[in-house]
């Protein structure tokens, strides 16, 4: 069996298991007869990911998929840099366009409080993903697609360094203000605590330059420091080669929040000890099938819809890593 034919057969898994999953979450069988067309039906999602970020294009991928396999539109927007304010109007201009669905996530809730609200308000079907699932409920939205708690994440994350010896441990926040990610790093420091542990946060952004230039600095004066979480693989992936180069890598414990190829090649190699996995090509491609389905049955899954999180460890990491590469995991 070729990769290629592994990649299509994998997808096409994918869309029967969401279809089903679909089904069984509405708790009832498709209407005889179709509301909509699926060739009229325009999806649009709205995110806080950074162009440069992987994670994000992994997202997208998922959204390409489903919305080639069901035959519908889809359009994808985000700003260039982590901006609340870019992405509110963004929301503002999806929802003035009335499509069919509107996908979110919500890193800053009183920023997107209102424009969220109001595509709600303006009967438009309102699927987050990634980050914001508290706002669900209070805010009357219809689903949350993503992984678990990020600060039960992050708690674990601590735990498993601390049972690795870890006493003090560092978090590289590249978008401090992000809710999930400060969640993460809060999560990381109470897991380090349960064993007398502790972590500070070094804020960051997503230039290689910047990142190793703030993490250098901050572990020279803290040489105490062994335990090192970073909160994506676009920041992890600099920092691996800053260590490797100054043959410091096995003085430190190495974990990431998402995956990438050179994580998994790490992780596999025994120089990063996990990468932690919400499955963000699910959340690109269930929403498509959800929204998808209500525009033409008016069926909808009822409750939120995890993907993830999957701690992937050294004995796991090679065999993910195709996937990886093919934009996946």
């Amino acid at each position: 069996m070729s990769a290629l034919f592994s990649m299509s057969g994998l997808r096409n898994a994918l869309s029967a298991a969401a279809l089903s999953l679909a089904f069984a979450g509405a708790g009832i069988l498709p209407a005889p007869a179709q509301v909509k067309k699926e060739s009229d039906v325009r999806i649009v999602f709205v995110t806080h990911g950074q162009a440069n970020d992987v994670y994000w294009s992994v997202v997208k991928n998922g959204m390409q998929a489903a919305a080639q396999q069901l035959g519908v539109k889809v359009e994808y927007q985000a700003p260039e840099t982590f901006d609340v304010v870019r992405m509110a109007r963004m929301i503002e201009a999806a929802t003035a366009s009335k499509p069919d669905g509107l996908v979110v996530s919500i890193p800053d809730m009183d920023a997107l409080k209102a424009p969220v609200e109001a595509a709600k308000a303006a009967g438009i079907p309102v699927v987050v993903i990634d980050s914001g699932e508290e706002a669900v409920e209070p805010w009357g939205l219809d689903l949350f697609v993503g992984g678990g708690s990020e600060y039960d994440n992050g708690v674990k994350a601590g735990e498993i360094m601390a049972k690795a010896g870890v006493k003090k441990g560092v978090c590289i926040n590249h978008e401090v203000g992000n809710v999930s990610l400060d969640k993460r790093c809060e999560g990381y420091n109470d897991g380090l605590k349960k064993s007398g542990g502790s972590s500070d946060v070094v804020a960051a952004t997503m230039d290689p330059t910047d990142v190793t230039r703030r993490v250098e600095g901050y572990l020279t004066a803290h040489p105490d420091v062994t335990g090192v979480l970073t909160l994506g693989p676009t920041v992890a992936a600099p920092l691996l080669k800053m260590f490797e180069d100054a043959g410091t890598i096995g003085n430190y414990k190495i974990g990431t929040f998402d995956l990438s190829p050179e994580i998994l090649y790490a992780v596999a190699k025994g120089t990063m000890m996990f990468g932690i996995d919400n499955q963000q090509y699910m959340m690109g491609y269930y929403p498509v099938v959800f929204l998808t389905n209500k525009a033409m049955y008016k069926t909808f899954p009822t409750s939120a819809v995890r993907t993830g999180p999957s701690f992937i460890m050294k004995e796991d990491a090679a065999a993910v890593r195709d996937l990886s590469k093919a934009g996946i995991r």
